[in-house]
């Protein structure tokens, strides 16, 4: 089959038309997808999983899962169904060794009878993907993969060295065979602005960049979710073939699959209530309720007739139909069935060799690797997606234009004063205030590091090194752009180093503007939310920079708890030094003489010295040194707070 045009006429067969035909290019197929050989892992069991949470509502403990036991082997395709509720997500996520936000949970999970050595252990050897999968949409389908395999913790950096790049090609060829993207190679994922390839070309592709990382054991949240029956099949009959070949365990939850769709998998965990209402071969299903008297009708979907046999949230008698739910799991527990799974168990607990070893999955890549090869994939979405970058230059191009234009060609006399003071606070601020436009690309970023460090591949620090370092020479380049606009149109003092000092001031306050957007986005990763928030933090900043109020006379509690942190306040001080330290005004003259609104010692030359303006705010030159360093700790402290809430959520 290829990736369109696919139907799923032969339902029940595994895919067979994968690979190509001739004996050559098969031996040339199955070398690419070597690394996905699984001889490390034999089986995944779980016994006694329970998982409980506080009830929203009554505050009282609710179980989600209620002592489930289950197993799995090598080269197996499992299925995980229940109605909305029925706690089959949260299985997926405790058996994942992912967050479940559990009161409590209990239960054991055994990699081939013996629990992993440790939960880093258990990650390196799995991989989950998302129901809504981060794929950064500016790469290709080639690029995705690659950058995968050179974060993984089996195919990374150091393998790429010992094995040259040849092989890791291999492996990318590989898989976009086995799941039919060979054509979307080097077709975008696909960004706001920019269509790229389908959603079931999405899934196959997050599916094929978690299988690049050479995993055993892989599990699924609703992979056909969102597709129509026929890209469903495509996604679970790719899946399915990969597994066969290579020995993999997947673990899938899945919702209402098409009948084709359903007899893909080799077996089958039906939940309700959190209950395990059957466990075991997908053929051995119908015969079970047919034996309790639920014979399915013909041409009914399956698995719709099972899902709608174990729902009670639509039932008309409520009462009765939660009765009959609990007597067809009671005739579960003591099926034939039942009993075969709990033989199952014990003997792959007796059988158990000690467990995997912590290392079978192979060596991590370096931190300078891991910060290298994000910084790499982020400079490619830098360039490519225009929301990152070329917006935000585009803005701040048009704002250089207009500030230079409104504020045009200022002389160096007294009525000119203001509107420099005015100016400088307008480019000052609202050059920090439209850092806001990076966050929608950074939580891109942010739900991409979220998938990825969840799967071990990289942590927080390696996230926000490279965040930090990808955004420097664009934000220098936004600062020289408009200031060689604005400043010259404007005309502040015309020196080179007064305009190379400006340059600096901007610059830093661009990146301290773009720490705080990192900072409030990671603690709220909601567009909407973080939006609100940094809009409200800049406002904040503006009023208490200075301008507004004079340091002098500012509130002492807006003075003390937010003025001195304020990174806008050193950015004004240090401009208004800037351009008024070194320069002299002229008074203006009128028929009775000299009118200076400022008093300086040049009074009676009908001057006024810069110096005597400052002196208004109380900012003394000098102290240009120990700002930059303020503004760098108040970066560096964002940045800090921003790692120690990744951190946090790990």
């Amino acid at each position: 089959m290829t990736a369109t045009g696919s139907s799923p006429a032969s339902c029940a067969e595994p895919n067979t038309k994968e690979a190509p035909g001739s004996d050559t290019d098969i031996e040339k197929f199955a070398a690419a997808e070597a690394h996905l050989r699984n001889t490390t892992v034999h089986n995944i069991s779980w016994q006694g999983v329970t998982v409980t949470v506080k009830d929203r509502e009554t505050g009282l403990p609710k179980t989600l899962v209620d002592n489930v036991h289950g197993l799995v082997k090598a080269g197996e395709i499992c299925a995980l169904m229940g109605p909305s509720g029925s706690g089959k997500t949260t299985l997926l996520n405790y058996l994942a060794s992912r967050p479940t936000h559990a009161r409590s949970a209990t239960g054991s999970v055994h990699l081939d009878g013996a629990p992993p050595p440790s939960r880093a252990a258990f990650r390196a050897l799995s991989c989950f993907v998302e129901q809504e999968d981060a794929l950064l949409g500016a790469l290709t389908v080639r690029e995705t993969l690659s950058f995968s395999a050179r974060l993984s913790s089996s195919t990374g950096a150091g393998l790429v060295g010992s094995r040259g790049k040849r092989e890791v090609e291999a492996r990318i060829d590989g898989l976009l065979d086995a799941f039919g993207l060979r054509e979307q190679a080097d077709a975008l994922v696909g960004t706001p602005l920019r269509k790229g390839i389908s959603g079931g070309q999405k899934r196959r592709l997050g599916v094929a960049s978690q299988l690049i990382t050479s995993p055993k054991v892989m599990f699924l949240d609703e992979p056909t979710s969102g597709l129509d029956s026929a890209a469903g099949w495509e996604v679970v009959s790719f899946l399915r073939g990969v597994a066969k070949r290579n020995n993999l365990i997947v673990i899938a939850s899945i919702h209402q699959p098409s009948t084709s769709t359903f007899n893909l998998f080799d077996k089958l965990l039906l939940m309700s209530h959190g209950k395990t209402h059957y466990f075991g071969p997908v053929s051995a299903v119908t015969p079970h309720y047919e034996s309790l008297g639920h014979r399915m009708p013909l041409q009914v979907n399956p698995a719709e007739f099972l899902l709608e046999l174990v729902n009670t949230d639509f039932a008309v008698r409520r009462e009765s139909a939660v009765q009959h739910l609990d007597e067809m799991q009671l005739a579960w527990t003591g099926s034939s069935t039942a009993m075969e799974l709990t033989a199952a168990l014990a003997a792959a607990d007796g059988n158990s060799s000690g467990g995997i070893e912590p290392d079978a999955a192979g060596k991590k890549p370096s931190f300078l690797s891991l910060v290298l090869t994000l910084l790499h994939r982020s400079f490619v979405k830098s360039y490519r997606d225009v929301v990152v970058y070329a917006i935000r230059l585009a803005m701040y191009t048009g704002l250089a234009i207009m500030a230079g234009t409104v504020w045009l060609r200022l002389s160096a006399t007294q009525s000119s004063i203001q509107p420099f003071i005015n100016s400088i606070f307008y480019g000052s601020a609202f050059m920090s205030f439209m850092a806001v436009a990076y966050t929608p690309a950074y939580i891109e970023d942010y739900m991409q590091y979220i998938k990825e460090k969840r799967n071990g591949l990289y942590g927080a620090t390696a996230m926000m090194v490279s965040n930090f370092l990808v955004g420097i020479p664009y934000l220098f380049i936004f600062a020289l752009v408009f200031s060689s606009i604005s400043y010259w149109l404007t005309n502040f003092q015309p020196t080179a180093q007064a305009f190379f000092t400006w340059v600096l001031w901007v610059f830093l306050d661009l990146l301290a503007a773009e720490s705080l957007v990192v900072l409030l986005s990671s603690l709220f990763p909601s567009f909407v939310i973080a939006l609100a928030l940094i809009a409200f933090a800049n406002g904040l900043w503006m009023c208490v920079n200075g301008f507004m109020v004079p340091p002098d006379e500012l509130n002492v509690f807006y003075k003390y708890v937010f003025h001195y942190w304020d990174y806008q306040k050193y950015v004004f001080e240090n401009m208004m030094v800037n351009e008024f330290s070194e320069r002299v005004y002229t008074c203006a003259t009128t028929v009775t003489g000299c009118q200076c609104m400022w008093q300086t010692d040049l009074a009676d030359q009908c001057l006024i010295r810069g110096q005597g303006i400052l002196d208004e705010y109380g900012y003394q030159p000098g102290y240009m040194g120990k700002d930059v360093g303020i503004m760098m700790g108040i970066v560096f402290g964002y940045r800090l707070v921003a790692w120690i809430v990744l951190k946090l959520k790990e």
